[in-house]
C-alpha cells in the first residue's frame, strides 16, 4: 500500500474525529476543573454521553471511508444521501439523550419533526425518488462507468453515476443527462456486459430469382473479412421472409468494439453489396431495374430493337487492360515486355474473361489455398502478403500490385496452392483469368503451353529456396512447379477441360 493512501487514510480519520474528541476532553477538564452545581453537572454528563456516541459514529464512518480508499473503490453511498443517514442518527441520538438523562418531554419536538419531515418529504419527493433509484441501480450493478447501454430511446457510453443523475456521451458526442428515478423505469440494455461481445445484425433483400445457397455464402464471406468481426461465435445467416418483392436475409455477427456498431455495420454491408455484385445478385431491387429486366426481355424477343454499344465498349476496354497489363509478357532478357503471342489471342481471352469490382479489405485468396486462376489490376491496388519460416521463427514478406499488374498467376500456370494472400487495398476492378477461359488460348496456341512452362519452371527454380520456407507447399509442390514437363502436362489438361 503507498504512503499516499496511508496519509489520505489519517486525514480521514482525523478530520472526522478531531472536534469530537476536544469537545469530549473539554467536558471532561470542564468536570474535574470547576465545582459546577448539579443541574449544570447533569447537562455536562448529557453532552459527554452525546459525544462519546457521536465519536463511536463519527470513528465507524471513517473507517468505512478509509476501507474503500484503500481499495480504490467508490463508496456505495452518495455524498448526500450518507449525510442525510448521519444527520439522523445524530437526532435520533438527541432526542434518547433528552429523554434519558434530562427527562425532557420530547413529544412536541417528535410532532414538530414529523410535520418538518412530511413538508420536507414532498419537496424533495423527485430528489429521495432519485437518490433511492440511485441506490437501487448501483447494489444491482445494472451498468459502471465505461459501459455502452441502452436506456429507453438512448444509447451511449456511461461517463458518470450519481445520487441523482445518470449521464451518458452519445454516438453524436453530447452528453445525455437522464435521472435515476427515469433510468430505473426504462429498459436497460447494458452491451458491456456479461462480456464485450455483442451481436449485431445487418438485414438486407434481394431479387427472388437468386439461388439461397450463393446469397448465404456471400454474406457469411462479407461477414467473415470484416477485421472487426469476430470469428468465434460464427457469423450466421438465414432467410427471415419472401414476398413477390424479394426474400429477406438476416446477417448475425459478433464484435468487440461495440462504439464503432455503425461502421462496422457499414463495413459489412460494402463487402456484401460487392460479393452478391459480382454474382449477379441484386439487393434491393428497384422498380428502374424492374423495367430494365422487361426491356431486355423485349429486345431477346426482338433482336432487332436491341441496344448495342455498351458490351463491344466494355469488351475494348477489357482487351486493352490485357494489352497494358504484363500478362503473357516476358518478365527477363532482350524480350523483355514483349508478348508471348498476337494481340489478337489476347482479344479472344479478353471475350471470356470477367472484370469485377472488389471493395477494400476484401480477400482474394489465402496462402495454401488451391485456385486456378489469377487476376490482373485494371483500377486499385492488392497487397500480397507472404507469411514464410527461417531458423524456426515466422516472417511476414509484403508487396503491392497495381493497375497493369498479375497476382496470383502461379497457381493459374502450375496449379500449386497460393504462395501468398491476396487482400484488396482500395476499391478496386480486377480481370479473373480462369483456367476454363485460358484453356481457349491454349487450345487455339498449343505452343503458347510450352513457352509458358518453360518460364514458370525458371523462375520457380530460381526460387526454389525461398518456396521451401512457406510451410503450406510440400516438396512435391516445389518438385512439380519447377519441372518443365509436370507443368507442361498440367496446362495440356486446360484443354479437356479437366481443370477448372
Amino acid at each position: 500500500m503507498s504512503s499516499k493512501i496511508k496519509g489520505k487514510g489519517w486525514r480521514i480519520f482525523i478530520s472526522r474525529l478531531g472536534w469530537p474528541a476536544a469537545f469530549i476532553i473539554l467536558i471532561i477538564i470542564a468536570k474535574k476543573v470547576w465545582p459546577f452545581g448539579d443541574a449544570v453537572r447533569s447537562y455536562l454528563e448529557a453532552a459527554l454521553v452525546f459525544f462519546a456516541v457521536f465519536f463511536v459514529i463519527r470513528l465507524l464512518d471513517a473507517a468505512l471511508l478509509v476501507k474503500y480508499t484503500q481499495r480504490r473503490k467508490p463508496y456505495p453511498l452518495p455524498d448526500v444521501l450518507r449525510g442525510l443517514i448521519l444527520a439522523a442518527l445524530y437526532l435520533v441520538l438527541l432526542f434518547v439523550i433528552l429523554k434519558t438523562k434530562l427527562q425532557f418531554d420530547i413529544k412536541p419536538f417528535l410532532t414538530g419533526s414529523a410535520i418538518l419531515t412530511a413538508i420536507l418529504g414532498l419537496a424533495f419527493q423527485g430528489v429521495l425518488s432519485n437518490i433511492l433509484s440511485g441506490m437501487s441501480l448501483h447494489f444491482t450493478h445494472s451498468f459502471g462507468r465505461g459501459d455502452w447501454v441502452g436506456i429507453g430511446p438512448h444509447e451511449g457510453v456511461v461517463v458518470d453515476t450519481n445520487w441523482r443523475e445518470t449521464r451518458l456521451l452519445d454516438r453524436n458526442s453530447n452528453i445525455v443527462v437522464i435521472p435515476n428515478n427515469t433510468v430505473a423505469a426504462e429498459r436497460i440494455i447494458n452491451y458491456t456486459r456479461p462480456d464485450r461481445k455483442t451481436a449485431l445484425i445487418l438485414t438486407l433483400k434481394v431479387s427472388a430469382s437468386a439461388p439461397a445457397s450463393e446469397v448465404l455464402a456471400a454474406v457469411l464471406a462479407g461477414a467473415g473479412e470484416c477485421p472487426y468481426v469476430l470469428a468465434e461465435p460464427e457469423p450466421k445467416a438465414y432467410i427471415t421472409s419472401y414476398d413477390e418483392t424479394g426474400v429477406s436475409y438476416t446477417l448475425k455477427f459478433w464484435v468487440e468494439d461495440f462504439a464503432q456498431k455503425f461502421t462496422i455495420i457499414g463495413d459489412v454491408g460494402r463487402l456484401v453489396w460487392y460479393k452478391l455484385g459480382r454474382r449477379g445478385i441484386e439487393v434491393a431491387v428497384s422498380w428502374p431495374d424492374r423495367f430494365q429486366e422487361v426491356r431486355e426481355a423485349i429486345e431477346a424477343s426482338h433482336p432487332e430493337a436491341r441496344v448495342v454499344g455498351r458490351a463491344g465498349a466494355e469488351f475494348e476496354r477489357t482487351k486493352a487492360v490485357l494489352l497494358g497489363s504484363s500478362f503473357l509478357r516476358r518478365q527477363t532478357g532482350d524480350k523483355a515486355a514483349e508478348l508471348i503471342v498476337g494481340e489478337d489471342e489476347i482479344a479472344v481471352l479478353a471475350e471470356h474473361v470477367r472484370r469485377s469490382v472488389y471493395a477494400k479489405d476484401e480477400v482474394l485468396c489465402r496462402q495454401g489455398d488451391r485456385g486456378a486462376s489469377c487476376f490482373v489490376v485494371a483500377k486499385g491496388r492488392i497487397r500480397g502478403e507472404i507469411v514464410y519460416e527461417e531458423s524456426g521463427k515466422k516472417y511476414v514478406s509484403e508487396f503491392a500490385v497495381g493497375p497493369g499488374g498479375i497476382f496470383g498467376e502461379m497457381s493459374l500456370f502450375t496449379g500449386m496452392p497460393r504462395t501468398a494472400t491476396g487482400i484488396v487495398i482500395e476499391e478496386s476492378e480486377l480481370i479473373e483469368i480462369r483456367a476454363e477461359d485460358f484453356a481457349v488460348l491454349i487450345g487455339r496456341n498449343p505452343a503458347l503451353a510450352e513457352v509458358i512452362a518453360e518460364i514458370v519452371s525458371r523462375r520457380n527454380e530460381e526460387n526454389r529456396e525461398f518456396l521451401k520456407k512457406i510451410k503450406e507447399l510440400s516438396e512435391k509442390d516445389i518438385q512439380d512447379g519447377t519441372n518443365k514437363k509436370t507443368i507442361l502436362a498440367y496446362l495440356k489438361r486446360f484443354v479437356h477441360g479437366l481443370i477448372k
